[in-house]
């Protein structure tokens, strides 16, 4: 009898470690998970954090674009040369694309990948787009004898439409029939944008802004696509060594541009003559505007792009209000909200593969 009482305490023992065994299982269990979940939580809040700051930063300095170069403008002209302000972006574009370089090589080291080459084989490609990207860019300048900047805006989502059109005909990428509607909805909503009720010209925007707005969405679309199908013909090679190259290739149109037309300009006042801290700003502005899409493509989505652009050109439009008197008309505002719509639309209309 005594043997059975002590194997039923020994069993009521083990039972008993058993149960604590399995409720320290437990409390580990709950632990880890309750600290994978604070750690999921804070790496949520973290990317949260880091595309709320891309995507203000884009909104921001989309927003100021057309408003700088506006503002920089004295007595309706520039008093600073537009060829040497287009070399100083394309220059400041190649440092920061050159420091990232070296940063890359500090961390990962010179590889094959994000090695710059001399050879002709590796920089032949960067021409076409950096000539294209030269006409458009000096076309923005020009185009403000025409559109004011919340028209500039608008205007400027026409590129949208020729990116598609070339996507397809030169990529051979498929375009959804949402998409297609997205073009003739941004259309209507730019036409409308322009309304002026107010004069006996049915649109706001003379002859010549449009065709100049037209020409820029083409260069631009044509200068997008091609850069894109560098990228993918060579998807190893590192992004900063591409636009190293491009903005090399860059500055060497813009200082022919600066040699044909404002040579004796230049060697009379100055490289920076008529510059002023609106100027510096401006060319600021254009040079991280391209470091922003970059960021937008890297650490956040399409979406991004399309509230940045809606919302942008919304702030253009009331900035403009105070700093140039322009009238915010329903006309405008209907505009506004339609290319919005479109922009989204042309967003999430992409074929599902």
């Amino acid at each position: 009898m005594e043997y059975r009482k002590i194997k039923d305490l020994e069993k009521e023992g083990d039972t008993t470690q058993d149960d604590i065994e399995e409720s320290h299982k437990k409390s580990l269990i709950a632990s880890t998970s309750t600290m994978s979940g604070i750690g999921g939580s804070s790496a949520n809040l973290s990317k949260w954090k880091l595309k709320s700051m891309v995507t203000i930063a884009l909104t921001v300095l989309t927003s100021s674009q057309a408003i700088l170069i506006v503002w920089s403008k004295r007595a309706g002209k520039y008093e600073y040369s537009v060829t040497t302000a287009n070399f100083s972006v394309e220059a400041l574009k190649c440092a920061l694309s050159f420091a990232a370089l070296l940063r890359t090589w500090n961390i990962e080291g010179v590889t094959e990948d994000n090695r710059l080459k001399m050879s002709w084989d590796e920089v032949n490609v960067y021409p076409i787009p950096a000539a294209l990207y030269l006409v458009k860019n000096l076309l923005q300048y020009y185009i403000f004898a025409y559109v004011d900047a919340p028209a500039y805006q608008i205007l400027k989502n026409l590129n949208i439409i020729s990116t598609g059109v070339l996507y397809r005909i030169i990529l051979k990428k498929k375009l959804s029939e949402v998409q297609w509607a997205a073009f003739i909805v941004l259309c209507a909503g730019c036409t409308t944008a322009q309304l002026n009720p107010s004069s006996d010209h049915v649109l706001q925007t003379p002859f010549q802004g449009w065709v100049m707005a037209i020409v820029m969405a083409l260069l631009s679309g044509f200068a997008g696509v091609y850069t894109e199908a560098i990228i993918k013909k060579r998807p190893s090679r590192n992004i900063n060594v591409q636009n190293f190259w491009l903005y090399v290739f860059g500055m060497i149109f813009n200082a022919i541009a600066i040699l044909t037309q404002d040579f004796d300009a230049v060697m009379n006042q100055g490289f920076f003559h008529g510059y002023s801290l609106i100027t510096a700003c401006m060319i600021l502005n254009h040079a991280l505007s391209g470091i922003a899409v970059s960021m937008v493509m890297k650490y956040a989505d399409n979406i991004v792009k399309v509230y940045s652009t809606s919302v942008a050109m919304i702030l253009t439009a009331v900035v403009s209000v105070f700093l140039f008197g322009f009238h915010l008309s329903l006309a405008f505002f209907l505009g506004t909200t339609v290319v919005s719509v479109s922009i989204y639309l042309h967003s999430i209309g992409k074929p599902q593969r």
